[in-house]
């Protein structure tokens, strides 16, 4: 008993926390990457005919080649989602990168399909804080 720690259950919290912050991100990263999989998917196989005509918007993109673009993203995310599983350090860093280019890519999608984007942005915000939060040290 003289050889415990008065700080081994504050540090084992930590540690739960942690675990718990890292698989939530990357069940969250799968999610997002599969959603912008199928988001992707829509744009192309439906062309310009599934999402809110925006004329006078800033930004004007081809539903097919953008959604090529949100195919790639999608897919690209849901495998660092499944790399993040494994703890590793390059996955997190990736996946924070995919979180953040997801993110602006819903963000200038948004008059064209607007529930979806705010979707995706929402959980890539959960995902850019769940894999940022976590003190390396404690898994």
């Amino acid at each position: 008993m003289a050889g415990a720690s008065p700080t081994a259950p504050t540090r084992r919290a930590r540690t739960l926390w942690a675990a718990g912050a890292s698989t939530f991100a990357a069940t969250i990263m799968l999610v997002v990457g599969l959603f912008q999989f199928v988001e992707g998917l829509v744009a192309v196989v439906n062309g310009p005919e599934f999402y809110v005509s925006t004329p006078s918007y800033v930004f004007t993109f081809n539903a097919t080649a953008w959604g090529w673009f949100h195919m790639v993203i999608g897919l690209a995310a849901a495998v660092a989602g499944g790399f993040i599983f494994t703890g590793n350090l390059l996955a997190r860093s990736v996946g924070v990168a995919l979180a953040v280019l997801s993110a602006l890519a819903n963000f200038l999608w948004l008059p064209h399909y607007p529930l979806w984007g705010i979707i995706i942005i929402a959980l890539d915000v959960l995902v850019i804080w769940g894999l940022t939060s976590v003190d390396l040290s404690d898994l």
